[in-house]
């Protein structure tokens, strides 16, 4: 029997991006419940940004945030950690890997989000969805070994 390869740390990196990016789609879509999506994204992005506000208001979409509910920013905030973390991993993975590996093992979040998304949002993906997402996954751990 041969020896379990050791997975590299651009690779722990990159699937711990792609975990933290799904986490954070899926917080988000809970967050934006009764919420402005824009207002929803000012309030994840303060966690991480500091930009988004001028945005906001450049647009003209704010509105008073002290109105909404407390699920509401608990979640959007836990949403902006795990973006957080999702880019701290993500940058790691590229510091240690190539862009061209990182990435599609990266895109792991899509087949992640699907499944959160079908395990706990009620989201059903047709036949054909489940069979894109599993190419796509297939075809990201695929690309990750193929150099």
């Amino acid at each position: 029997m041969g020896q379990i390869p050791t997975l590299p740390f651009w690779f722990i990196w990159a699937l711990l991006s792609a975990i933290f990016a799904s986490a954070s789609a899926v917080l988000g879509k809970i967050g934006l419940e009764n919420v402005d999506a824009d207002l929803a994204t000012l309030i994840r992005t303060i966690v991480i940004s500091i930009f988004l506000p001028v945005l906001i208001l450049a647009s003209g979409k704010l509105s008073n945030p002290f109105e909404l509910s407390q699920q509401t920013w608990i979640f959007l905030t836990i949403s902006g950690i795990a973006s957080g973390l999702s880019s701290f991993c993500f940058f790691r993975a590229l510091k240690q890997g190539d862009a061209s590996l990182v990435v599609p093992v990266d895109r792991l979040s899509l087949l992640i989000v699907a499944l959160i998304g079908f395990a706990f949002l009620g989201e059903r993906p047709s036949i054909i969805g489940w069979a894109g997402l599993l190419l796509v996954a297939g075809g990201g751990l695929l690309l990750s070994v193929a150099k």
